[in-house]
C-alpha cells in the first residue's frame, strides 16, 4: 500500500483527541464524523462492529413484540442514546418511554427518569459492557426494568431485571428459554424460536 493511500486510511479513521477529562455526553452530538451508534462510557467513544444476523433478527423480534402489546401512551425507541451523566451517553438496543418524552423531529437521545425499560442485545465485542458497566449504570439512573439478551445455540435468551428500589440495584426475575412472558412493565407474550423465521409473528396485542 502507498503512503498515500496510508494517509488516507489514517485520515478515514482519525477522531478529534479528547479533552482533559474525557468527552461528555452532550459532546456526543457535536463531535464531526462518528460512525453510526457510537456510545460514550465513562468519557470514552466506543464504536459498533457490524451486525450480525442475529442480532438483527432478535432486535426485530424484540420491538414488534413490543410495538404490539404496549400500551398506548407508550412509546418504543430504537437505537437511541440516554444521558445517563455527563460523562455517559449509552444507545440500548430499545427503550420503552412515555409518548410525552418525545420532544420533537431533532430529538437525539432520552432523558433516563423517562425510560421505563432498557434493552441490550449482547454483542461479542459488548459482551463487559452490556453484562456489567451498562446494567450498573442503569440502575443507578434508577431505570425500573432492564432486558440481558444472550445468544444460546441460535436462539435468543432473554434474562429479565428489576430494580430494587431499596438498593437501586438490579435483581434477576427470570430468565427466559424458547418463550418470553412478563406482567411488567406491561403484559407481553413473544415467541423466541420465532427468531430463525422470516415473517412477522402474528400476535393478538396492540398496534
Amino acid at each position: 500500500m502507498s503512503a498515500a493511500a496510508d494517509n488516507d486510511r489514517e485520515e478515514q479513521y482519525a477522531y478529534p483527541m479528547p479533552p482533559a477529562g474525557g468527552w461528555t455526553a452532550d459532546d456526543l452530538d457535536r463531535i464531526p464524523g462518528l460512525p453510526p451508534h457510537t456510545e460514550l462510557i465513562d468519557g470514552g467513544l466506543f464504536f459498533m462492529s457490524p451486525q450480525t444476523d442475529f442480532h438483527m433478527a432478535t432486535l426485530r423480534l424484540l420491538e414488534n413484540a413490543l410495538l404490539d402489546h404496549a400500551p398506548e401512551d407508550l412509546y418504543v425507541v430504537r437505537e437511541m442514546t440516554t444521558k445517563l451523566g455527563k460523562r455517559d451517553r449509552p444507545e440500548p438496543d430499545l427503550m420503552v418511554v412515555p409518548q410525552s418524552a418525545r420532544t420533537g423531529p431533532e430529538q437525539t437521545w432520552y432523558d433516563p427518569a423517562a425510560i421505563l425499560l432498557a434493552v441490550e442485545i449482547v454483542s461479542d465485542d459488548s459482551v463487559e459492557r452490556d453484562r456489567e458497566i451498562k446494567p450498573r449504570k442503569y440502575a443507578g439512573a434508577r431505570i425500573p426494568h432492564f432486558w440481558r439478551v444472550e445468544k444460546n445455540d441460535g436462539l435468543p435468551v432473554v434474562y429479565v431485571y428489576e430494580l430494587d428500589p431499596a438498593t437501586h440495584s438490579y435483581a434477576v426475575t427470570g430468565i427466559h428459554h424458547n418463550q418470553l412472558k412478563v406482567a411488567v412493565p406491561f403484559p407481553l407474550a413473544v415467541d423466541l424460536t420465532a427468531v430463525s423465521g422470516s415473517r412477522r409473528p402474528a400476535s393478538g396485542g396492540r398496534r
